[in-house]
Parts: structure tokens; C-alpha cells; sequence
């Protein structure tokens, strides 16, 4: 993030665990809540019931909502911290470079013209792979099946929103403040587990500034 133009006090935390004590040590304020999972049967079904209930209901999606469909492979990670701090830019103050460039050039596009341009944008494809390789673990290829995907949950005008790219739009799950958002994105996170309750695979960090 920071070598893409966010401000040095910003960082991502593990977040070790959903109850009171452990989400009382991540840093405030919290600007997104970013959550891993697998994409099992059980969420594929929920997903697609989601969609047909939700897709022509007007949720109150606040109108400054910044929302990108996913079309490159693999990308829902750095999709997710799109979201999470492009939603947050009148808290985040980005510096000249990478990030502050595709804010510029995505801000009057729609959600699908946003995903184009995140895939066009060779910037940011070189950063990604720089950054993907100085892991532990080898980066997959593009091309490889991946059964783990990022979404991102934001406070957004007093509303919790998931943005997911790979969902029709933005889903509104009620209201928050930037008091309580840590607690209430968590509770949400809650859900994605318990349609899975035999799966460990799950795991959240925090978008935080010190």
C-alpha cells in the first residue's frame, strides 16, 4: 500500500480472533474490516439467493460508495484494499503515485469500467507481482483456480457495506458508526463462518492508522 502512494501511518493487522478481548487490541480507528474465506458450496448458494433477493431492491447504498467489479484473475486481495481505502479517502490522505493515479482515472467510471482498468493498469499488475513474490509462499498462477477470496467491509455514511467484486454490487448489512464498525463487521464475519462450521480456513485483518 504504501509503496502504491498510502500514507506511512496506514497499516494492515492480523485480527486474531471475533471476541471482545482480541478485537480490543487491534489499533483505532478502523477504516475496513478485510475478511479470507472459501468459496464452498454452502457460500456459492447463499451467494446466488443473495443476489436474486437483493439485486433489484434499493438497499440505501450511499451514492459516494466506491465500487469495482472483479474481471482479473486472482485480484480479489488487492480488489479488497481498493475498497477498503478508496471508501475511506476522506480519512486516508494518498500521496502522489499509484493509488492516488487510479483513483483519478476510476472515479467517473462504473463498476465494471473500474475492473477494466484495474487489469489494464500495468502499474499497479508489476506492483502486485513485486510484491507477491517477496512471500514466503509462491504466488500462484493467474490462471490457477483459487477456492479463497477477499472481501472488504466499510463504514460507509452510517452503513456497514461488503464490497465484493465478484457480487452484483455493494450489500448494505445495517447501520454502524466508526465506533462500533470493528464490532458489527465482525458479527457479520460470524455469518460467513457458521454457513461452514467445520472450516477452518478462514482469516481477517484490519485496515488501521496509528
Amino acid at each position: 500500500m504504501q509503496r502504491a502512494g498510502a500514507p506511512d501511518d496506514l497499516q494492515i493487522v492480523d485480527v486474531f480472533g471475533l471476541d471482545p478481548e482480541l478485537l480490543a487490541i487491534v489499533p483505532q480507528p478502523v477504516h475496513s474490516l478485510i475478511l479470507l474465506f472459501p468459496c464452498s458450496d454452502n457460500y456459492e448458494s447463499f451467494k446466488a439467493e443473495e443476489e436474486e433477493k437483493l439485486k433489484d431492491k434499493d438497499q440505501g447504498i450511499p451514492s459516494s460508495t466506491f465500487f469495482m467489479k472483479q474481471i482479473t484473475p486472482n485480484a480479489c486481495g488487492t480488489i479488497a484494499l481498493l475498497h477498503g481505502i478508496v471508501n475511506n479517502l476522506d480519512k486516508i490522505k494518498l500521496k502522489d503515485g499509484i493509488l492516488k493515479d487510479f483513483v483519478e482515472k476510476a472515479e467517473s467510471l462504473n463498476p465494471l469500467q473500474r475492473g477494466e482498468l484495474l487489469y489494464e493498469m500495468q502499474t499497479i499488475i508489476d506492483l502486485h507481482k513485486d510484491v507477491a513474490a517477496e512471500g514466503q509462499t509462491e504466488a500462484p498462477p493467474a490462471e490457477e483456480k483459487i477456492i479463497h477470496h477477499f472481501v472488504a467491509f466499510v463504514c460507509k455514511e452510517g452503513s456497514l457495506l461488503e464490497l465484493d467484486g465478484r457480487k452484483f454490487g455493494p450489500v448494505n448489512h445495517g447501520p454502524t458508526t466508526p465506533e462500533t464498525f470493528l464490532e458489527d463487521a465482525g458479527k457479520i464475519c460470524k455469518t460467513f463462518m457458521a454457513r461452514d462450521p467445520d472450516e477452518p480456513r478462514f482469516a481477517i485483518v484490519a485496515i488501521c492508522q496509528e
